[in-house]
């Protein structure tokens, strides 16, 4: 179905979380507005870009999530919106996954 993002995970307690991935070797990050569309309609939920910057000859890869909320912002303005967490080199996947499912 266009529009439902990339992964949708269900933690311990049955709640699920979608997570739309994107890949980007500048600072735009490519949404299609029906994914903007989805993920600004499902803002409530619990709803995330997930964003991988890829290394450059002077800068460290970088992962950013954002909120659902932030789509169209990330559509208009890319990486320069402030993300919510960002980290580079080492991803520590169980911080990410504890703001995707906090309980």
């Amino acid at each position: 179905m266009p529009g439902v993002p990339d992964v949708l995970l269900c933690d311990e307690a049955g709640n699920f979380h979608f997570v739309e991935l994107k890949v980007t070797g500048g600072k735009a990050v490519e949404l299609r507005p029906h994914q903007v569309a989805w993920l600004s309609n499902h803002s409530h939920a619990s709803a995330w870009v997930l964003v991988l910057k890829k290394k450059t000859k002077t800068l460290p890869q970088r992962i950013c999530i954002y909120p659902a909320s932030a789509a169209m912002d990330l559509k208009m303005e890319g990486l320069a919106v402030e993300p919510l967490y960002a980290e580079t080199e080492t991803v520590n996947w169980e911080t990410i996954l504890g703001l995707i499912s906090p309980t």
